[in-house]
């Protein structure tokens, strides 16, 4: 599944379609215009290769998302969890949280997290 790992480009196309979508595709050419400063062949190049990735299907100029942004932002946390701290979780949120501290609230919603996540391994 490497395919959804995008590059920065790549993702920022996305951020505007996940917001928008179904766009037209000529719609997305401007948005990317104004948001971007992108010209009309650097969208389309890259909705081409979003197509390609199977991310987004273009058709009839109207572009639609098949993988939604939650399932690509998970696919990547998980990416950068294997390949900076070998896969540990608690070596990821030691080096997230360096020296800050957390307030009492958000540490009990990470332990409420960590609670509904729990298998017997």
């Amino acid at each position: 599944m490497s395919d959804l790992l995008l590059s920065e480009s790549e993702y920022r196309i996305m951020d505007i379609i996940w917001d928008n979508a179904p766009v037209e595709s000529g719609k997305l050419v401007k948005l990317c215009e104004s948001k971007l400063s992108w010209k009309k062949s650097t969208t389309y190049t890259m909705l081409k290769k979003l197509c390609d990735k199977k991310i987004v299907k273009n058709t009839d100029s109207l572009v639609s998302v098949i993988v939604p942004r939650e399932k690509v932002l998970s696919h990547e946390s998980e990416h950068v969890v294997k390949r900076s701290f070998g896969g540990s979780l608690p070596a990821f949120v030691n080096a997230f949280l360096g020296n800050g501290k957390l307030s009492k609230k958000e540490a009990d919603e990470l332990i409420d997290l960590i609670e509904t996540h729990i298998t017997d391994e």
